[in-house]
This record gives C-alpha cells, sequence and structure tokens, in this order.
C-alpha cells in the first residue's frame, strides 16, 4: 500500500481473502488513508462453505439475553461483514480509530461513482496468491445470503448491467481512436503538400 495521500486508494475486492485484505486496510486506515472498497461480495474466505456457515451461525446466537435489541448486531450484507471485520483489527474505541474508521467506505457490486474509475488489487491478500492449489474456499456474497442477505439477485443484475454497458464504452471509445488517427493521416497527407508548395514558392521569391 502507498503512503499518506489525499486521493481515496479504490480497491477491487474480487478474488481477495477477507481477513488478509481486512489486515492491510486496518493498517492503511490508521495511517491515515482513504480507502474505498467495491464488490465487496466476490470476496472469498479460507475452508469449505459449510464449515464457514457453522461458524457464522454460531455468531449469530451471541446475544444479549436481557435484550437482545442491545447487541451484539449481526450484520448480513457482504459490505458489512468486511467493515466489521476491518472494525475488530483498529482501535475503534479510541478517537484515534474512530477516525481511522470514517475513512473507510465498503459498497456491493460497483456503484456509479466508482466504475469509470481505474481499480486496484492487493497482491498481498489475493486468494491465488496466499492459498495454495487445491484448498477450499468460499465467498461471502454466498454467505451473507444464506444467512439472510436479501439482494443477492438485485447486485448481480446490476453487476451484468454495469459490464456490458462497459463493454460498449469500450467499443464506442476504440472506434473514436480509429477515426481519429484516420483524420489525422488525411490531414498530414494535405499538409505536407500545402508545405511542399510553400516550400517551392519560397525558394522562386529567393531566387
Amino acid at each position: 500500500m502507498p503512503g499518506f495521500s489525499d486521493k481515496a486508494i479504490l480497491i477491487d475486492g474480487r478474488g481477495h481473502l477477507l481477513g488478509r485484505l481486512a489486515a492491510i486496510l486496518a493498517k492503511t486506515l490508521l495511517q491515515g488513508n482513504r480507502v474505498i472498497v467495491v464488490r465487496c461480495e466476490q470476496l472469498n474466505i479460507s475452508g469449505n462453505f459449510f464449515r464457514n456457515k457453522l461458524k457464522f451461525m454460531s455468531f449469530l446466537r451471541k446475544r444479549c439475553n436481557v435484550n437482545p435489541a442491545r447487541g451484539p448486531f449481526h450484520f448480513r450484507a457482504p459490505s458489512k461483514i468486511l467493515w466489521k471485520t476491518v472494525r475488530g483489527m483498529v482501535p475503534h474505541k479510541t478517537e484515534r480509530g474512530k477516525q481511522a474508521l470514517r475513512r473507510l467506505k465498503t459498497y456491493e457490486g460497483c456503484p456509479p461513482p466508482y466504475d469509470r474509475r481505474k481499480r486496484v488489487v492487493v497482491p498481498g491478500a489475493m486468494r491465488i496468491m496466499c492459498l495454495k492449489p487445491g484448498r477450499k474456499y468460499c465467498h461471502v456474497g454466498r454467505l451473507s445470503h444464506e444467512v439472510g442477505w436479501k439482494y443477492q439477485k438485485v447486485v448481480e443484475t446490476l453487476e451484468k448491467k454495469r459490464k456490458v454497458k462497459t463493454v460498449l464504452n469500450m467499443r464506442k471509445r476504440d472506434k473514436l481512436k480509429k477515426l481519429t488517427k484516420k483524420a489525422g493521416e488525411k490531414v498530414e497527407k494535405q499538409l505536407r503538400l500545402f508545405l511542399s508548395y510553400l516550400g517551392g514558392c519560397c525558394i522562386k521569391i529567393l531566387k
């Protein structure tokens, strides 16, 4: 991760391990950087799905017997699961920790302000870099859906639309580049003829 910067770091969560990414984010936030994570539903957790679901169900049973509305609160959305994982790695009860958490934004899918911006990855937290080939893993989006998150289909639909739109924009941009190049070549030929004519006229005048 880079040093302190005013510009927010935009991370694509797809294919990252939840815990590894959270640890790096916590350190980056405490250094004073602003971080935005998109596509949180495509984060991975090591271990097979059944084992991770059992862990989450155990977590759901932990509540206040007197009044469960007091907490602990069990977030189901993938973005909030990442947020809470980072919170556990930050001294969130101190002012420094509170300010660090305010600098973190997490989203499912890739919402409009960020779909046109360049996204980066964190190699130290990528599943293909950290997990041995053949090891089992699961997706946070599927886990969230199984424990009560209701927007999996909505996010999938919006992501499909975004990808189609991106492909169309790329084709349009490439077409415009080709036209610009063609026009430049055409103008260059005309300009060369014009300059050669001007050069000939100048030589005659000097004689």
